[in-house]
């Protein structure tokens, strides 16, 4: 029977006991995982190749973090604090990075943490890092009842691929005494790539192309986070809040895009009252709704109405605008909108400028 790879576990070993034991560092991690100093002796001569640690002399070496970085590390759930696992753990590791950056990832991994110590029902809670090629990546992992699961019973959703379109709205939580559901809606926004991985969904948000992406993937337990940030990138928190607040001086959480697409089930077309009724569904907490038709080839007359014409007039304080619609999505909203005119409605519902 082949033995398992322990080389992750050395990695992580190396790296964490580099700052106070740059003189002894092959004895000391040797000793600590009962492994001989040539075993450790070779992972060190590889994080020296891949930039991890940096090596000084010869005869008796001493060594240090190198550019690039890399953590993991498993926690008990039970009375974990994210602010620990952050100041303690990751910002020692990462304060070579511009602010912007470090504002991101410490947002990013206090929410992620303190999800799944609030909702998962886990056991453990494992936090990944990489820092390495211009990109800064974190994985927050738990073994816990699963994100989407747990979004489909506290909703009575009929099937569980519609927490994606819930997650995609923001606003929302299971526990809203303690949460104002925010976390997940701004945070992939934040990165340049957001993921959650749950059972066999996925929820993936790009901020390159802006979409919320529903694809199969292998069953997972529990929920996996993946969050990748460019360590270059302009992107500050406050521009991400202010993208999507009514400010400048009122700060509410007022605007949300919503992907049509996200109401399907499967094949199904996007035609009926019902399927309409389950995309609006929360968005009347908003000021601002766009409704982002993107991969949505038609619609029918009744899913239109609903939203252009019967939710519209039942809410005049929410302004609604749609994008990425094709031509023929395009001839059933101006019907919808035609119609309600007449009976004296809203005005024309806005149609933001498509993007060149």
């Amino acid at each position: 029977m082949a033995r398992p790879d322990r080389s992750p576990e050395i990695d992580i070993a190396l790296l964490r006991a580099v700052g106070e034991h740059p003189r002894d560092l092959v004895a000391m991690v040797a000793g600590q995982l009962g492994l001989s100093p040539s075993r450790i002796s070779m992972r060190v001569r590889a994080l020296v190749a891949g930039g991890y640690l940096v090596k000084q002399g010869s005869t008796r070496p001493t060594y240090a973090l190198g550019e690039n970085r890399r953590f993991a590390r498993d926690y008990a759930r039970a009375g974990l604090a994210e602010d620990r696992i952050w100041y303690s753990d990751l910002l020692p590791l990462l304060i070579h990075l511009p602010r912007n950056i470090l504002d991101i990832a410490h947002h990013g991994i206090t929410e992620m943490v303190n999800n799944a110590v609030d909702h998962s029902e886990a056991t453990d809670v494992s936090v990944w890092m990489e820092c390495s090629g211009g990109c800064l990546r974190f994985s927050v992992a738990d073994n816990g009842i699963g994100i989407f699961r747990k979004i489909t019973r506290a909703l009575d959703l009929p099937d569980e691929r519609l927490a994606l379109l819930e997650l995609s709205k923001g606003k929302l939580t299971t526990d809203p005494q303690r949460h104002s559901g925010e976390g997940i809606f701004f945070t992939s926004r934040m990165f340049d790539v957001y993921r959650i991985e749950s059972g066999s969904l996925i929820f993936d948000h790009d901020a390159k192309y802006d979409l919320d992406l529903l694809d199969d993937a292998q069953e997972i337990t529990g929920t996996q986070v993946v969050m990748q940030v460019a360590t270059d990138s302009t992107r500050t928190v406050e521009s991400v809040f202010d993208q999507y607040s009514s400010g400048p001086d009122d700060y509410a959480f007022a605007r949300t895009v919503v992907p049509v697409r996200l109401a399907k089930v499967g094949d199904e077309n996007l035609v009926s009252r019902s399927q309409a009724k389950r995309l609006l569904q929360r968005v009347e907490n908003f000021r601002h709704v766009v409704l982002d038709f993107a991969e949505v080839a038609g619609i029918g007359q009744a899913f239109a109405d609903e939203i252009f014409r019967v939710f519209a007039n039942a809410h005049p304080d929410v302004e609604l605008l749609h994008v990425h619609a094709a031509p023929e999505v395009q001839q059933m909203i101006r019907r919808a909108e035609v119609l309600r005119d007449e009976q004296g409605g809203q005005l024309p519902l806005l149609k933001l400028k498509e993007p060149t």
